[in-house]
């Protein structure tokens, strides 16, 4: 294997889209994707054909795929930690030498699932999955093509063997269409409303009982489909561009997830979460639009609730972080997507030298501000009034790079495609003043764009 990686200038575009549209029929492609130029991202980042794949399947049995690397020994417990595999992963590919502020220079790709990090915090679910995908899919990347919109470059990033493949793939013309994508059915709520008040209901018990202060509920819609999940990605991303966005898919399934929420970054060591809590949707009319944002920023529950979520990050970010470098720089912030207001937290640290990247993101899977507070507790009260398992929704999608560059998002406003189903969920978080009709609503608020750009 050549081990000099370069950097190679292509034609710039604010655009991914077309260039991913030639390589994502290819094995393991996989886009990850600002938003640009409608959110507020960026870097965009895709690539494909990874040196080797690993998948976390639902009994927690991990399994490793190559055809150009080889586990060193067999004695090894390789398929039950998938944390020190992912390790090893990273360790196979030639050391960097090149200086550069690209965010991912090679490395890992894919999704670290809610289920996955519930397994690794040992708490037992008592449904079954609701999809067969794995609890985590990841390829190791040696190459990629990242577009920087700030500075509006575009740079493949490869061994010049590799850099030779990828140009001849982008040379040739796309491949034709798929089968048109389209819903053969309307989703479908697995909850009522009288359902939802009902699990409600039990909440403010805990609450009041003193097992929890707050717990971020769910539910799931599910449609049936054929054609092409690309196509529905592309109607997704249209309607509602999101800087954390990505888009993955291999036999049957698929992800599509349009996240506004960074989980965590991780660069020269320097951490960063950007938790999301306090939702409303965008008015129809510029005054509306404005009253519904005064109205979260002045919501005291709604900011009650993001500082909930912020003390538990800033716990679990100071179980790896260096003691006494937990900030908050920017609490309770708004920002306004094209279907709802947000408001957003940043939570920084320092990534203690004991530490790696890798061990910092198990420590703080899945994100608190999408589980509740206490953590543990909440996970567990989740299971038990949530009808099935998460699956993807509330994990993470991103990379993770050879020199400790990492980035993920929590997997919210995200689809997911299993045998010619689509399953989406919607959820928000509970706090002793919460109303059960106006959490309800909430839930749909945040999904109603992706529904109606397919339906």
């Amino acid at each position: 294997m050549t081990t000099a990686l370069t950097i190679t200038a292509l034609p710039y575009s604010p655009d991914p889209l077309a260039l991913f549209a030639r390589l994502r029929q290819r094995p393991g492609a996989v886009l990850l994707d600002s938003g640009r130029p409608a959110a507020n991202g960026r870097y965009d980042i895709l690539s494909s054909d990874p040196l080797a794949t690993l998948e976390v399947t639902s009994d927690g049995h991990v399994l490793f795929n190559s055809d150009q690397l080889t586990l060193p020994d067999a004695s090894a417990d390789w398929h039950n930690d998938s944390t020190a595999l992912q390790q090893w992963m990273l360790e196979q590919l030639p050391s960097i030498e090149v200086d550069s502020e690209l965010p991912f220079l090679g490395g890992l790709m894919g999704y670290w699932s809610y289920d996955l990090g519930r397994n690794n915090l040992s708490i037992p679910s008592q449904h079954s999955a609701v999809t067969a995908l794995p609890l985590a899919r990841l390829g190791l990347y040696d190459w990629c093509i990242t577009f920087d919109h700030q500075t509006q470059n575009t740079w493949l990033i490869a061994t010049a063997q590799r850099q030779q493949q990828v140009i001849k793939w982008l040379e040739q013309p796309p491949a034709a269409d798929n089968e048109r994508f389209r819903l053969t059915s309307s989703f479908q709520a697995e909850l009522s409303q009288a359902d939802y008040t009902e699990r409600f209901n039990a909440v403010q018990r805990y609450i009041r009982a003193g097992d929890c202060y707050q717990i971020n509920l769910a539910q799931r819609f599910s449609a049936s489909y054929l054609g092409d999940e690309w196509q529905a990605y592309l109607r997704l991303r249209k309607a509602t561009p999101t800087p954390f966005s990505g888009f993955m898919a291999w036999k049957d399934q698929a992800v599509l997830s349009l996240s506004p929420e960074r989980f965590i970054q991780c660069r020269n060591g320097q951490v960063e979460t950007r938790p999301i809590k306090g939702t409303r949707p965008r008015g129809s009319t510029p005054e509306e639009d404005r009253a519904l944002a005064e109205e979260l920023l002045s919501s005291s529950k709604d900011r009650a609730e993001n500082v909930m979520i912020v003390d538990l990050l800033r716990n679990d970010l100071g179980r790896v972080c260096t003691p006494g470098t937990i900030r908050v720089p920017q609490l309770c912030q708004l920002e306004s997507y094209p279907n709802v207001h947000h408001l957003v937290s940043v939570v920084q640290g320092q990534l203690a030298s004991e530490y790696s990247p890798l061990s910092l993101l198990t420590a703080a899977s899945p994100g608190g501000s999408i589980t509740g507070a206490p953590k543990i507790r909440a996970m567990q009260i989740i299971d038990e009034l949530e009808p099935c398992q998460r699956s993807i929704y509330c994990g993470s999608l991103g990379y993770l790079d050879t020199r400790g560059s990492m980035d993920t998002s929590i997997a919210i406003r995200t689809m997911v495609a299993d045998a010619g189903k689509l399953h989406v969920w919607g959820g928000g978080g509970l706090v002793a003043d919460s109303k059960a009709d106006e959490e309800y609503t909430e839930t749909l608020d945040k999904i109603r764009h992706l529904i109606g750009a397919l339906e």
